[in-house]
C-alpha cells in the first residue's frame, strides 16, 4: 500500500505533499527515502494517465508538484550519492519547436530515477551524437509533434549509426503523430504517444543496455 506522501502526490495535492516532505525532513527521515515516496507518487500518476483517469494537464500539474516536493531534498542529496537508473538523452528534433510533450516526458523520466539530458527543441542530429558520445548514454528519446519531424528523426538515427553509436544505443520516438510505420521509417527501436510509454520503455531497456 502506498504511503501518505505518494498518495498526496498522486492525488495532485501539492500543499499536503510539500507539508509532508517538510515534516519528514524535520523528523530526520533519510532524503533518499522521501525521494522514493515522491517517485512512487509519480508512478501512480502515470498509471492513472494510462487508464484514462488523468489527462495531459494532470501530468503537467504532477510534474510541477514533483518539482516542489523534491526541491527541499536537492541540497541534502549529494550528487555523488545519487544512484540513478541511467542516462537518457532527449530532445525535440530539428525543425520542430514543440516542447510541452517533451517536458512532460522529461519530468516523468526524472521522477522515475533517470538522469535525463534535455537538449531542448529544434535539435540538430549532430547535437544528439555529440551528447551521446560525451555522456555515454544508452537511451535516446526523439520527440516531435509535426510530420516534418519524421525525416529529422530518420536523419538523427542515421547520424548515430554513422558515428558508430547505434549498436549500443536504444532509440525511442514519441509525439502525437507517431505510429509503428513512422518508427520503422525512422529506424527507431520503439515509439509511443504518451509520457508513461517512455518510462515503461526505458525501464525495459535499461536492463538490456546496462
Amino acid at each position: 500500500m502506498s504511503d501518505q506522501l505518494a498518495v498526496a502526490i498522486s492525488d495532485l495535492e501539492e500543499e499536503a505533499a510539500v507539508k509532508l516532505v517538510g515534516e519528514r525532513l524535520a523528523g530526520g527521515t533519510d532524503p533518499m527515502v522521501i525521494l522514493a515516496s515522491c517517485q512512487e507518487g509519480m508512478t501512480l500518476v502515470g498509471k492513472r494517465y494510462e487508464t484514462g483517469e488523468y489527462f495531459i494537464s494532470d501530468l503537467m500539474m504532477a510534474g510541477e508538484i514533483f518539482k516542489a516536493t523534491t526541491k527541499p531534498l536537492a541540497s541534502r542529496i549529494g550528487t555523488g550519492e545519487r544512484s540513478g537508473k541511467g542516462k537518457i538523452v532527449l530532445g525535440t528534433v530539428k525543425g520542430d519547436i514543440h516542447n510541452i510533450g517533451k517536458d512532460i516526458v522529461v519530468g516523468l523520466l526524472r521522477a522515475a530515477g533517470y538522469d535525463v539530458l534535455d537538449l531542448g527543441v529544434d535539435v540538430p542530429p549532430q547535437k544528439f551524437v555529440d551528447t551521446v558520445k560525451e555522456t555515454g548514454a544508452k537511451i535516446v528519446g526523439l520527440s516531435g509533434l509535426l510530420t516534418i519531424a519524421f525525416d529529422a528523426m530518420k536523419e538523427t538515427i542515421a547520424a548515430l549509426a554513422a558515428a558508430g553509436l547505434r549498436p549500443g544505443v536504444k532509440v525511442m520516438i514519441g509525439g502525437g503523430p507517431m505510429t509503428a510505420t513512422v518508427k520503422d521509417y525512422a529506424g527507431a527501436d520503439a515509439w509511443g504517444t504518451d509520457a508513461q510509454a517512455a518510462v515503461t520503455c526505458a525501464d525495459r531497456w535499461i536492463k538490456e543496455v546496462a
